[in-house]
């Protein structure tokens, strides 16, 4: 094993955890063989493994970000026009908010502040897909060549996305509160580094309370499928054999509520039982992006035309990065 595939497994994917639960529950007398003892491991290792991820990854995250205030963010996208606006947004939108619905009054702010409506709508598309997190955790789950992929096609249908909706016209479907609020929140007033930490610490505390609920319930799901499940059912429905596992994997994640550190296992369990790549990954994409709550957050500053297309694209875009993956996946694992 070289150096980088033990940081790989040892350190992002935390295998020795496993196998001190594993150990543990053995000692107690816990059957770690049978299904009910391997839905406990698998429990009891994804919370604590995500858990841990979760808080590192927000608190390191939340540091950076206390240098990108919303002024400055403005003043940053700002300077960029055309298509690279959309880039920097895109990439501005990884090291922000982890869900949709965090991501949604950044973008009424920008949108208010006089952004082009094609570009706020490249950041509220990155934002809850493509965070640095997401990077992280899938290298840790998927390996760094599916997790490098992953992100940079999503930064391409939030470029594309919000290109398109620029290029249609589509700021006369914003609501005219947004457009005459006339500014984004008041920026962060210089700090100190111990400023930047309390202000990191505070953000991954109160991440966290927001996000345990969701670990537990998608890390819940995922020990049903791990365990429970029959792996022909899966192959049915979302293998090779289904051409439309993709798509159908899109429309069930758009009503789901989670961001990225509740569908991962999910998306493991998945991929275990025979799912394929491209449609576990589409999959994801979907529940972080289009979350039903983020759409009726989002239905309140623009109109239902609008709405209408920016689900319409992220549907698109996600089902194509889906089929993709399914293509090359066999090269990637």
């Amino acid at each position: 094993m070289n150096l980088w595939q033990w940081f790989q497994q040892q350190v992002l994917g935390m295998q020795w955890l496993n196998e001190v639960v594993g150990a543990g529950l053995g000692a107690l007398g816990v059957d770690t063989a049978g299904r009910v003892g391997a839905s406990v491991q698998f429990f009891l290792y994804d919370t604590i493994k995500i858990t841990v991820l979760l808080c590192v990854l927000i608190f390191g995250i939340s540091y950076i970000q206390s240098y990108f205030p919303p002024e400055r963010s403005k003043r940053i996208l700002g300077r960029f026009r055309g298509l690279w606006a959309n880039v920097a947004a895109a990439l501005l939108g990884t090291v922000t908010p982890f869900c949709s619905c965090s991501s949604i009054p950044l973008f009424m702010g920008f949108t208010g502040a006089g952004l082009p409506v094609g570009v706020t709508f490249s950041f509220l598309i990155s934002s809850p897909m493509v965070d640095l997190g997401s990077l992280v955790l899938l290298t840790s789950v998927f390996g760094a060549r599916v997790a490098v992929l992953y992100v940079a096609l999503g930064l391409v249908v939030a470029v594309a996305g919000g290109a398109l909706i620029q290029k249609l016209g589509m700021e006369r479907y914003v609501e005219p509160f947004i457009l005459a609020a006339g500014g984004v929140d008041v920026s962060l007033p210089d700090l100190t580094v111990r400023d930047r930490l309390t202000y990191a610490r505070a953000q991954m505390t109160d991440t966290l309370k927001k996000v345990f609920p969701y670990i537990l319930l998608g890390v819940g799901v995922g020990a049903v499928i791990h365990n429970w499940i029959p792996s022909g059912w899966v192959q049915t429905l979302l293998g090779g054999r289904n051409p439309f596992g993709v798509l159908l994997a899109v429309l069930v994640g758009v009503p789901m509520y989670a961001d990225i550190f509740g569908t991962i296992p999910v998306a493991e369990a998945l991929l275990a039982k025979g799912a394929q790549l491209g449609t576990v990954l589409a999959f994801m994409m979907a529940v972080t992006t289009l979350s039903l709550p983020s759409l009726i957050m989002l239905r309140k500053a623009v109109r239902p035309p609008l709405l209408a297309l920016f689900v319409a694209v992220c549907v698109a875009g996600i089902t194509v990065v889906g089929y993709l993956f399914n293509g090359i996946g066999a090269f990637l694992l």
